[in-house]
């Protein structure tokens, strides 16, 4: 690039913008799908909800500020993620009031996270995506983006892995996809569809619900990211 002719400083001189890195962590809460927010304790938008992000330091990359800044803000271990993809970079100009910030995003999905309370941790909680605070900065726009992400990705990979027990039920399977897509859809036909697509395996366990038939349970064949031949959507 010639810095010279950059149109931001006709004097000649070069400012890169800030470089950020934020995270979308989702989980299955109550068949809800529910995303990581911290209170922010400092400014701008001081008190206000916001996904945990930070700066990305010199010499360091990206997953690397990732696991630093949930460490820190959130007392999260990236090891407790069992699925972490970069989402998207978000660069409008205007995003951050303190000047030109560019953010490198992940997205991550957990079963069960464990947010411990630190001396650096601002106050993590995790929120069901239909029901969100205010949100500083453009996060509110970024948790779209990622709920998007997220729905189409289920639909032609077995993502949803991540967010479900090692063990599960067919009709769990369903509950957390209807969450995610925000839509009921068809027991028969799921099923059908789902296990045509061999995902999962049946375990020899079985899930006793109060006077209902125990139902047998499931695990999926891969415990990482795989994208079948066909797709379920």
């Amino acid at each position: 690039m010639d810095h010279m002719n950059c149109p931001n400083h006709l004097d000649g001189t070069y400012e890169p913008p800030t470089l950020t890195v934020d995270s979308v962590i989702f989980q299955l809460i109550s068949n809800e799908l529910s995303v990581l927010l911290i209170k922010r304790t400092t400014e701008p938008f001081r008190g206000k909800w916001a996904l945990p992000g930070g700066y990305n330091a010199a010499g360091e990359t990206t997953r690397k500020a990732m696991a630093r800044i949930l460490e820190a803000k959130c007392g999260v271990s990236m090891k407790d993620i069992l699925l972490i993809e970069q989402l998207y970079t978000f660069d409008t100009v205007a995003r951050d009031p303190r000047g030109h910030a560019v953010s490198v995003t992940y997205m991550g999905l957990a079963r069960d996270l464990t947010l411990k309370t630190t001396a650096t941790t601002e106050n993590p909680q995790l929120f069901s995506v239909n029901n969100l605070p205010k949100l500083a900065y453009d996060h509110a726009d970024i948790v779209r983006y990622a709920h998007q992400r997220l729905s189409s990705k289920i639909t032609y990979t077995n993502a949803i892995f991540a967010l479900l027990p090692e063990y599960f039920t067919l009709t769990q399977l369903q509950t957390a996809y209807e969450a995610i897509l925000e839509r009921k859809l068809d027991k028969r036909n799921f099923r059908k569809k789902f296990l045509s697509l061999d995902l999962i395996q049946a375990s020899d366990q079985y899930y006793k619900d109060g006077a209902q038939r125990p139902a047998l349970l499931y695990r999926f064949s891969q415990q990482k990211l795989h994208t079948p031949m066909q797709g379920f959507g």
